[in-house]
C-alpha cells in the first residue's frame, strides 16, 4: 500500500488530497484567496482524519512546482518539503501547467491543443501548448495577450483554453477555432494520480535543493503613504 498526500497550493483555490495506490481515498478543498498559510495545515489534518490515517503512515508527499501565486507556492512547498524530511519519505513534483493539461484532456471532445493559462497580472498569463496526448509543443512562458496572440496556431488548429488566465482572455482571443473551458483550476487529486506514476518510476526530488518554480521573480508592491 503507497499512501500519497498531495498539496495544491498554487492558485486561488487550495486543495489537499490522499491516495491509495492511485485510488483517490479523500479531498478536501476551499476557494479562498490568500487564505493557504491559515488553511493548508487544517485541509492535511482533515484528509488523514477522514481517511482514518496517521501522517507516519504516508509514502510520499506530492507538491506543485509552479508557476502560479508566489505566495501560494512557496507555503506549499515548504510544507511539503517539512513533511518529507520530518517522516523521512519521498517528495515528488507535478509542474502546475502540465496538471492542468492532464486535467483538461479528460474533456477535449474536440482533441483540440490544450492550453493552460494562469493569471499573472493585467493581461499577461502564465501559459503553456500541448497536443492532445500531452506532449509538449511549446514551453512555459510568461505571455502577454493581445487580439493578434496565437492567431497563426488558431489558423490551422483549434486550442482549448483554460484556467484562470483563460477567464481574461475569453474578450480578447476571438478567433473561431479558440476553445474555452471554464472553471477548471489544479486540483490536488488529479495531482495524486501523476505522482503515484512518478512515484512507482522513483522520480523523486532532492528534500533540500529542491524549489518552487515562479517563472518570474516576485515584485512587492510599494506601500502606499500615509499624506502625498
Amino acid at each position: 500500500m503507497a499512501l500519497i498526500l498531495s498539496l495544491e497550493t498554487s492558485t486561488d483555490v487550495c486543495s489537499v488530497a490522499i491516495h491509495n495506490n492511485s485510488e483517490l481515498v479523500h479531498e478536501a478543498a476551499i476557494n479562498q484567496p490568500q487564505a493557504h498559510a491559515a488553511r493548508l495545515s487544517p485541509l492535511i489534518e482533515e484528509v488523514l482524519r477522514v481517511a482514518g490515517l496517521t501522517a507516519r503512515r504516508l509514502a510520499a508527499v506530492a507538491t506543485t512546482s509552479g508557476p502560479g501565486s508566489y505566495t501560494g507556492l512557496r507555503i506549499g512547498v515548504s510544507t511539503a518539503k517539512g513533511l518529507a524530511y520530518g517522516l523521512q519519505i519521498p517528495l515528488l513534483s507535478v509542474a502546475t501547467l502540465d496538471l492542468m493539461a492532464f486535467q483538461a484532456s479528460f474533456l477535449n471532445e474536440t482533441s483540440s491543443l490544450l492550453c493552460p493559462m494562469i493569471d499573472a497580472r493585467r493581461m499577461e498569463v502564465y501559459c503553456q501548448l500541448c497536443k492532445p496526448d500531452l506532449s509538449v509543443v511549446s514551453e512555459i512562458e510568461a505571455k502577454v495577450v493581445d487580439e493578434n496572440s496565437f492567431s497563426e496556431l488558431l489558423n490551422s488548429h483549434n486550442v482549448l483554453f483554460f484556467g484562470s488566465g483563460a477567464e481574461k482572455c475569453k474578450a480578447v482571443i476571438r478567433h473561431k477555432n479558440a476553445r474555452f473551458l471554464n472553471g477548471l483550476s489544479p486540483s490536488a487529486s488529479h495531482l495524486g494520480l501523476i505522482a503515484g506514476k512518478k512515484f512507482e518510476r522513483k522520480e523523486f526530488e532532492d528534500i533540500f535543493s529542491f524549489k518552487p518554480f515562479y517563472l518570474k521573480d516576485f515584485v512587492a508592491k510599494k506601500a502606499q503613504p500615509f499624506f502625498e
